[in-house]
């Protein structure tokens, strides 16, 4: 985006007099002398303690310092007053590992990006990964900066020492002084953090096309319990405003879904398409769930309605809190996109095993090397979830930590391909249609509440897992049920009546409750 409000101005033609003066022609050389000297400087190797400044301070955000403190606490008042509580569906449970923001200029986009970063003001982050896009030089691969620092109005933020250390993990790391020197998406996010963070240091990485997958991966050995990740990006651009709120709610369903394919599917979904897959990937492979904080498009804020930009701010939540001991964190394993891919190749190859009526190797197919992993000797709850057309076709698996993740793959895989009661049994010509999903579950913990009011408001949409029992009845619906059942009323009808119970059994009664939280994976459709 070109200005604060991603619009570029107006560009008029100039008129040239058929006549040029000696005067103009001296204009004309010393301009294009000053046009060299700019170039080369520009050009110009960084000192190696350079230090990154800001670029945009004055146009996108106020350059001075007490102005700009005090518009950013005057927006996260406005957050708080909005959203009491500080923005987060669930007080006090729950952690955010992932934040999206939007970059345009500060009277736009600034109260949004105050919704978001209220959800995790005073934490103790010592670590926030960046992830922007390519907005001036159309470079592709991953930019990681030379700086030892960023600078802002509102002080220096530290380069964390392994932003440097990515160039030598993988070639799809690189630098590019130009792209970085200029780059708005960074720097337009980093005052919003500093003044809701305690001291904390920077990867910042600016993204061209590439694969996320990939970049999620090489990024997996970063995510500690004290790291944020934070994508900048708005959504739609220069559509009306009812034309872009449709389309924002379509990219919006996408990350909220976790379905990165979707999202590149809709042109012009956001400037930051690339970032927020990477971020997909990374919270598929984590186990984190999103859930909108707040959406607004240029036209509510400070711009005309004809011609708007969207933005969004999404927060990602984690099954664990920060204070949680290591120990009980270990307890479920944490698994990377290439992980899960083995452990979806696994339930297929071993469904297709039983199929044929083959004595296949122990890792039925799987390269023997992926499946030695150490990560699949941890004992977890797994679910295998087979789906036709969109359809359900079979969903069995163990709430708890019984067995080997690899063995509780393939059980639960012959389980759900032919011994779900509800279905018949898996037939040779119905595994080419169906869709095979791995879940991989955290330990149930107890969920105390008040009885139906207070169940409503401790529950998270999209983030929990739940099972509820009452006498002798029993039923679970994972996480990915809140697709369909948005509201937690409705969520819990439904999981009584599966329970075998009155769909109010959760509000007249007071049914023990435990939530867990998972990491799925799916094949593509």
């Amino acid at each position: 985006m070109g200005n604060a409000t991603g619009n570029r101005p107006a560009m008029r033609r100039p008129s040239y007099s058929t006549s040029i003066d000696m005067f103009q022609i001296m204009r004309l050389i010393a301009f294009c002398v000053l046009s060299t000297w700019l170039t080369a400087a520009a050009s110009e190797e960084p000192p190696a303690e350079w230090i990154r400044p800001p670029a945009w301070a004055g146009q996108f955000y106020p350059a001075e310092a007490a102005a700009l403190a005090r518009t950013i606490d005057d927006l996260l008042a406005q957050a708080r007053h909005e959203v009491p509580g500080g923005g987060t569906p669930a007080p006090g449970v729950g952690v955010v590992r992932a934040l999206v923001l939007p970059h345009a200029g500060i009277v736009y986009s600034g109260a949004v990006a105050a919704h978001g970063v209220q959800a995790v003001a005073g934490h103790p982050y010592s670590r926030v990964i960046l992830l922007g896009p390519d907005h001036r030089v159309g470079l592709r691969g991953a930019v990681v900066s030379r700086a030892v620092a960023y600078r802002t109005p509102l002080g220096k933020i530290p380069l964390d020492g392994d932003a440097a250390r990515l160039l030598e993990r993988s070639a799809l790391f690189s630098i590019a002084d130009a792209a970085e020197r200029q780059e708005h998406s960074i720097e337009v996010v980093l005052p919003f953090l500093q003044r809701v963070l305690p001291r904390f240091n920077l990867v910042p990485l600016i993204l061209g096309p590439v694969d996320p997958i990939v970049i999620a991966e090489a990024l997996a050995p970063l995510l500690g319990e004290t790291t944020l990740v934070t994508v900048s990006t708005d959504l739609s651009h220069f559509l009306p405003a009812e034309a872009a709120r449709e389309k924002d709610r379509r990219t919006i369903d996408a990350i909220l879904a976790l379905d990165g394919e979707a999202l590149a599917r809709i042109p012009g979904s956001a400037c930051g398409a690339v970032p927020l897959q990477v971020l997909i990937a990374m919270a598929r492979g984590a186990g984190w769930q999103p859930v909108l904080l707040h959406y607004a498009n240029s036209g509510d804020t400070a711009g005309d309605r004809d011609r708007v930009v969207g933005y969004a701010a999404i927060a990602f939540y984690g099954d664990l809190p920060m204070s949680a001991s290591r120990s009980e964190s270990l307890q479920t394993p944490r698994l990377t996109p290439s992980q899960g891919r083995q452990l979806l190749l696994l339930a297929r190859r071993t469904i297709a095993a039983a199929l044929t009526r083959e004595s296949p190797a122990s890792n039925n197919g799987v390269p023997a090397a992926a499946l030695d992993d150490p990560v699949f000797d941890k004992a977890c709850g797994t679910f295998v979830t087979l789906t036709d057309g969109g359809q359900l076709r079979g969903c069995i698996g163990n709430l708890h930590a019984s067995t080997a993740l690899r063995e509780g793959v393939r059980e639960n895989a012959l389980n759900a391909a032919f011994r779900d009661p509800r279905f018949h049994p898996l037939k040779p010509e119905d595994l080419e249609r169906v869709v095979i999903e791995v879940s991989v579950l955290s330990v149930p913990q107890p969920l105390a509440h008040q009885g139906g009011e207070d169940l409503l408001q401790r529950l998270r949409p999209g983030v929990d897992g739940v099972i509820l029992r009452q006498g002798g009845h029993s039923a679970t619906f994972l996480p990915q049920v809140w697709q369909q059942l948005p509201r937690p009323a409705d969520f819990l009808s439904q999981l009584c009546r599966k329970a075998g119970l009155p769909g109010d059994a959760w509000r007249s009664g007071k049914p023990e409750i435990m939530t867990y939280q998972v990491q799925y994976f799916h094949e593509a459709p």
